[in-house]
């Protein structure tokens, strides 16, 4: 996708952050959006479908947990590119991100290359074909084209790496993911993420598709159970 193309809405309350992100953003070509809380965040949004979206935690009138988390609930925003950047370190607020949705978690500060290349690697997972046919095991269905789970009769809808974690497990019934496969599979080399993050997904999945998918192989990684 041209860059010049991408939307990439920013959420701070502070002007002097914005003003920064803004400036080196739009040098690399995106088209750049603004908001200074959350409710306004869901307004622009509304109005001009980012491709991707960085928020701030902290902010007046709605933050940005809460914010992610009324992205999701759309269907609309369900594969939108989500990315937090705050001064906020804690182990508490990153797993809360993860929690309401989010694709990554970068603590505030960073340099302008750091920021850049991150968003680069994003939008590079964002727009990558996926190449991979529909996976059917009994009443479950994965439907590569509309990210679309059909589970007994019921559609189930994913966001983004949430589907794409399901996906890999699954397309190798009874194979043990290592965590370092899975990061690179479904986060790629450039994104940091902990192995909390990877249990948090595998939590929801199980909590939306069955306990009895997902089996974990202590102190290696994940599989994907086929009992049909």
């Amino acid at each position: 996708m041209n860059k010049s193309k991408i939307k990439i809405l920013l959420v701070d309350d502070e002007p002097d952050i914005l003003e920064l992100l803004s400036y080196n953003l739009s040098n690399e070509g995106y088209q750049i959006l603004t908001a200074e809380n959350g409710k306004e965040a869901l307004k622009v949004a509304d109005q001009n479908q980012p491709n991707l979206i960085i928020l701030d935690v902290m902010m007046p009138v709605m933050d940005g947990i809460e914010t992610c988390e009324r992205l999701r609930m759309d269907d609309r925003f369900q594969n939108t590119m989500i990315m937090f950047l705050s001064a906020r370190g804690e182990d508490y607020s990153h797993l809360a991100a993860l929690e309401a949705g989010a694709d990554d978690y970068v603590t505030k500060p960073i340099k302008p290359r750091i920021l850049s290349s991150k968003v680069k690697a994003m939008l590079r997972r964002f727009t990558k074909e996926n190449v991979g046919s529909n996976i059917v095991i009994g009443d479950l269905t994965i439907n590569v084209e509309e990210y679309k789970i059909i589970n007994k009769g019921v559609e189930v809808t994913l966001p983004r790496k949430e589907f794409e974690l399901l996906y890999l497990l699954a397309s190798k019934p009874g194979k043990v993911f290592r965590r370092l496969k899975i990061m690179e599979s479904v986060w790629g080399s450039d994104v940091v993420v902990g192995d909390r993050t990877i249990d948090v997904h595998i939590r929801k999945l199980r909590e939306k598709i069955g306990e009895d998918f997902f089996k974990t192989v202590k102190g290696v990684g994940y599989k994907f159970v086929n009992n049909i």
